[in-house]
């Protein structure tokens, strides 16, 4: 839900990494991105914190991490959103904060998702929708919402749509695939991905507990609310900040106050 250019690189740019699904013990490169470092994007209806920049973000090489090349954080005002437009061979995730978003898309796939439902459009050969925050501009109902972008690891797939409650997975305080391309997980994550090498978990952390992140040639930490703090790391996470992970092992991630957390594991980058 973005105003990103619509049109992702192809997959032959994207290599596989670290081997299968990943075994790493070292203590590698971690890299604090702190939310005021996002660009921020904005007009009457809608305000957009990029971790990445997204509006035609082709420098991969220093525009990426790992396969993700988008993480925005959107708010949208009532009866607002992106009408009808085009994405082709991107994998776009949606994952509701705040209010709901409508989706319509060509295919004739319709959905609202809300704090909870996780979503994946297949883009493939083409695919033309719009996202919307549903709410009546009286009812003057926020919608806040995080979607991501990684490329297909194969072009021109029939586009497809798909979201899943997963809020009951995510009630024990644990680390949870939602999405995922991953045979690992293929009996676990609600919904798959397009992309044999890259997962997205989500946890919702009560204060004082913690997770462990899955070791990964590539990882990408989002604090989705809340505090935490991040072994090894002296800096303690806010709301909106981020971390970028390379062959940094399994960590633990510990929650401050109540905290969301999304994070994608990744075993391929971008060849450059």
């Amino acid at each position: 839900m973005s105003n990103a250019a619509q049109t992702s690189p192809a997959h032959e740019h994207a290599t596989a990494a670290g081997g299968s699904d990943g075994d790493l013990t070292d203590h590698g490169d971690v890299r604090y991105i702190p939310a005021a470092d996002r660009h921020e994007w904005s007009n009457e209806w809608l305000t957009s914190w990029q971790s990445f920049p997204a509006d035609g973000n082709y420098d991969l090489e220093r525009n990426a991490h790992g396969l993700l090349m988008v993480n925005n954080e959107d708010v949208v005002e009532a009866g607002n959103g992106f009408d009808s437009h085009q994405h082709r061979n991107t994998e776009v995730v949606t994952w509701v904060l705040e209010g709901a978003v409508e989706h319509r898309d060509s295919r004739g796939n319709h959905g609202v998702i809300r704090p909870g439902v996780v979503q994946r459009m297949t883009a493939g050969t083409g695919i033309v929708h719009s996202e919307r925050n549903p709410a009546t501009r009286s009812e003057r109902t926020q919608t806040r919402v995080v979607q991501m972008w990684l490329p297909p690891d194969t072009d021109e797939l029939t586009p497809s749509y798909a979201d899943a409650d997963v809020s009951q997975a995510l009630s024990d305080g644990s680390l949870v695939p939602v999405v995922s391309g991953m045979r690992k997980y293929a009996d676990r994550a609600a919904i798959t991905l397009a992309n044999r090498y890259a997962t997205l978990h989500i946890a919702r952390l009560p204060a004082g507990s913690s997770v462990e992140i899955p070791a990964a040639p590539f990882a990408h930490v989002f604090l989705a609310r809340g505090d935490s703090t991040f072994e090894g790391l002296d800096q303690r996470l806010h709301h909106g900040d981020a971390l970028r992970l390379t062959d940094a092992g399994d960590r633990r991630i510990t929650a401050v106050t109540d905290t969301e957390v999304l994070v994608w594991e990744m075993h391929a980058s971008f060849d450059f």
